[in-house]
């Protein structure tokens, strides 16, 4: 207690600026989207969580630039830099609506299809060659966030990668049985994953809270299923959120709901997140 009636704040995610980054149209198989690019060294591509491209998303960035990566964000949806937790509540739950939505009807994302890697991997996946060939390094991390969890699993088919990590997957929507125990991954994909974490020693980080009505345990239990030691799970209590998260549920592991202090479950969480890209890129 800070005066005998008042908690104190807990630190929060730090908050990053993307005017400070490089932006660029990338286009590939026809489809093209802006890319953010900041950072020197191996690349690590950032695929952002629901509504966009957030000063929260920019923050981890940031902090993966610190390793002495580059940083590569592809803007797939909403407003790129807007902040939804400066707008109020409801304007923050219009845009999160408005940015889903259009999510949902686009032909780049296999949003209830378990069993499917989303059109949009394939995209990805040619921009984390592009960025390679340009930073150089041993290969690529790739983090996805909440709705783009599974595109860093599905990418890992690719050699090029080396340290995927799924953060809160939601995708497919966990409506009925089969889409709780699923992933937005292929079988043939995950099978291509599975021999790589058996020959190679490829290890899939994942990060969830434990209770996230988005991310059931059946979906990790079928991914240490179909990946044995290959997959690596963090689960995390629901009370070791940030007490000021924005949802009812804590759910964003490494942005809005991370309590940015050594000791904490979420901070130790993020720290797994970076020693794996310091090992897998930077020291390798």
């Amino acid at each position: 207690m800070t005066d005998g009636t008042t908690e104190p704040t807990r630190p929060r995610a730090p908050r990053g600026d993307l005017a400070s980054y490089e932006r660029y149209p990338y286009t590939a198989d026809g489809v093209t989207h802006t890319v953010y690019r900041k950072g020197a060294g191996p690349v690590v591509v950032v695929i952002t969580e629901m509504p966009g491209i957030s000063p929260m998303v920019v923050g981890f960035a940031d902090r993966v630039i610190a390793l002495g990566c580059t940083a590569v964000l592809p803007d797939l949806f909403g407003e790129a830099g807007r902040d939804p937790t400066t707008i109020g509540r409801a304007a923050a739950a219009g845009y999160g609506l408005r940015s889903m939505g259009g999510a949902c009807i686009s032909r780049e994302f296999s949003v209830m299809a378990a069993g499917k890697s989303s059109p949009v991997v394939s995209w990805l996946r040619a921009l984390a060659h592009e960025e390679h060939e340009r930073a150089g390094g041993p290969g690529v991390g790739v983090v996805g966030m909440c709705f783009t969890g599974g595109f860093a699993l599905a990418m890992a088919v690719d050699d090029l990668v080396l340290a995927p990590v799924m953060s809160q997957p939601s995708l497919p929507f966990p409506v009925g049985a089969a889409r709780r125990a699923g992933i937005d991954t292929s079988d043939a994909d995950l099978a291509i994953v599975k021999q790589r974490c058996d020959a190679e020693g490829l290890r899939v980080l994942g990060l969830r809270f434990d209770g996230d009505p988005f991310v059931p345990r059946e979906r990790f239990g079928h991914l240490k299923e179909r990946l044995g030691d290959g997959f690596v799970a963090v689960e995390l209590r629901q009370d070791d959120g940030h007490p000021d998260g924005e949802l009812a549920k804590s759910h964003s592991v490494l942005t809005g709901d991370l309590i940015d202090e050594p000791g904490e479950p979420t901070r130790a969480a993020l720290d797994q997140v970076l020693d794996l890209f310091r090992r897998r890129l930077v020291e390798a």
